[in-house]
């Protein structure tokens, strides 16, 4: 099996992992629920993991790599429900989610993980996030629609 050029691989939630109903999953209304093979908040907003992203965490799973969380929801309490609901969770190895700089979200994981910045991947959906992880050292990619699979093979590349 190939050896992964990442030590750690990150990722943010809203628009990058998921799309809750065209706004930030601190914007749902819980409780959170799975109706029909879907999970749904009170209103019915349907919350959709992106194509590419189950794939993509059970390869770097099978690669040995850990993969972490780095959000500043507002409700770290509704995105860890969200994450269970979707049957995600169990693939992160670290979780930092709480409203706050990425740059101290990556503090924690660097402390955490053990490894360094430049041996990092990074995906998150805002201009802004990227910036100031790739001052750090990490390589940030800007995940403009969504993850997807596409996306993913070019960060590896």
């Amino acid at each position: 099996m190939a050896q992964a050029p990442f030590k750690l691989v990150v990722f943010d939630l809203d628009f990058t992992v998921w799309d809750a109903g065209g706004v930030w999953c601190d914007c749902l209304e819980p409780p959170f629920r799975k109706e029909s093979g879907k999970v749904v908040d009170s209103r019915g907003s349907v919350v959709l993991v992106y194509d590419g992203i189950q794939r993509a965490l059970r390869l770097l799973n099978d690669l040995g790599v850990p993969i972490a969380i780095a959000s500043r929801t507002t409700r770290p309490d509704w995105a860890r429900t969200l994450l269970d609901l979707l049957e995600l969770r169990a693939f992160f190895s670290y979780e930092e989610i709480y409203p706050s700089s990425k740059v101290r979200h990556f503090e924690a994981l660097r402390r955490d993980s053990g490894v360094d910045y430049e041996e990092m991947l990074f995906f998150d959906d805002e201009s802004r996030n990227i910036v100031e992880v790739s001052e750090l050292g990490v390589k940030a990619v800007l995940v403009r629609e969504g993850f997807s699979p596409a996306l993913f093979g070019q960060a590896f590349r």
